[in-house]
């Protein structure tokens, strides 16, 4: 929800052939970010930015096979002694379980094994 112009510079470069969406569970950490959010300019700000990207971005849902990419991505990352957050850790089985390219400026990603991921 950050301005960032690598970001920003990454998006631009985007091919009309791609297709870019945003998971359920990114979008509930957005309203869960912002609905904690004590009311004010600042979070009516943010709530105005979430409307837009949510207006763009179509909301893909959860495919039963990320269950499968969950616990072998949970259980490979425990082994290595790489601990990830849960709610990461089903963004990226969302991935994968999609075919899909991960963009995320959080690095934790970049440990996870056969994940695609581009950080802007």
């Amino acid at each position: 929800m950050r301005a960032d112009p690598q970001m920003g510079s990454w998006l631009s470069s985007i091919g009309a052939e791609d297709k870019v969406v945003i998971c359920a569970i990114a979008r509930g950490e957005i309203l869960f970010g912002i609905a904690r959010l004590a009311a004010g300019r600042r979070r009516t700000h943010l709530e105005d930015k979430a409307r837009n990207v949510f207006a763009v971005l179509p909301c893909e849902p959860i495919p039963p096979t990320a269950g499968d990419h969950y616990a072998n991505t949970k259980i490979s990352q425990q082994r290595r002694g790489l601990a990830l957050d849960e709610n990461d850790l089903w963004m990226a089985a969302t991935a994968m379980a999609l075919g899909a390219t991960l963009v995320s400026r959080d690095r934790d990603f970049l440990s996870i094994e056969k994940l695609a991921v581009v950080h802007p």
